[in-house]
């Protein structure tokens, strides 16, 4: 199944929101390859959502405060959605069936 644009932005911050990381590691995380994420990441650095860290010849990425916020957002407007349609679900579930009665025999009985 394809992903949006927002959920694999969504899986990036939510990888990095645990703690900083490789793209290696973010890719086998997102389950991406290495070059669309570094697509991704780059727009993710140019909005200030990620920050790049090197440390001891690695390159780590890692959320920003502005990223975790978003990130968070993003993870209750899904929460939220995912309400709204367990509730339309349920009142499906419990709207009362519609009869349908034949006119004659509702004649009889009014006779009778």
């Amino acid at each position: 199944m394809r992903r949006s644009k927002l959920e694999i932005y969504e899986a990036i911050l939510s990888a990095l929101a645990k703690k900083p990381l490789t793209v290696d590691s973010i890719a086998y995380r997102t389950n991406m390859d290495c070059t669309l994420l570094q697509q991704y990441l780059g727009s993710l650095l140019k909005y200030g959502l990620v920050q790049e860290r090197v440390s001891s010849k690695k390159r780590f990425y890692a959320i920003t405060e502005r990223g975790l916020a978003v990130f968070r957002t993003l993870s209750f407007q899904r929460y939220l959605d995912k309400i709204a349609k367990s509730i339309k679900t349920a009142e499906v579930e419990t709207a009362p069936t519609p009869v349908i009665t034949n006119g004659e025999n509702e004649d009889a009985r009014d006779e009778t």
